[in-house]
């Protein structure tokens, strides 16, 4: 009984001795670089790379026109403020309502005031 016991200790440790040399080798293929696994491996790598150079320009121009829009969203705002200010400026004209009488087909002299450029532009800032 103790030979039967030594044989099938000894074929078990030729089996494992087997099965690590055929995971050396799985191994070795897996990770070289030229075919395989490596391979694989560093193209992604490099892909990744060129994905966040790519992700960091598009960050960089969408920061620029966010910024770019803020200033338009601003110059419409003053804009948009200084048309409020022209139409109600409108409403002061003789005849824009419709229960005043007509005062264009009446002959007086008017005069008209201009503003100055210091309160035009104080207006609109």
């Amino acid at each position: 009984m103790a030979v039967f016991a030594d044989f099938l200790v000894a074929f078990g440790g030729f089996c494992a001795a087997l099965y690590c040399y055929l995971l050396s080798q799985r191994l070795k293929r897996f990770t070289a670089l030229e075919s395989g696994m490596g391979s694989a491996i560093a193209v992604l790598s490099a892909q990744v790379d060129d994905m966040t150079f790519a992700l960091s320009n598009a960050k960089t121009a969408s920061e620029r026109s966010a910024a770019e829009l803020g200033d338009q969203v601003q110059r419409a705002e003053a804009a948009a403020s200084r048309i409020e200010v022209l139409l109600a400026s409108l409403h002061d004209l003789p005849g824009t309502s419709p229960d005043a009488p007509d005062m264009l087909n009446e002959r007086r002299v008017r005069f008209v005031r201009r503003r100055t450029e210091r309160l035009v532009t104080g207006m609109t800032e």
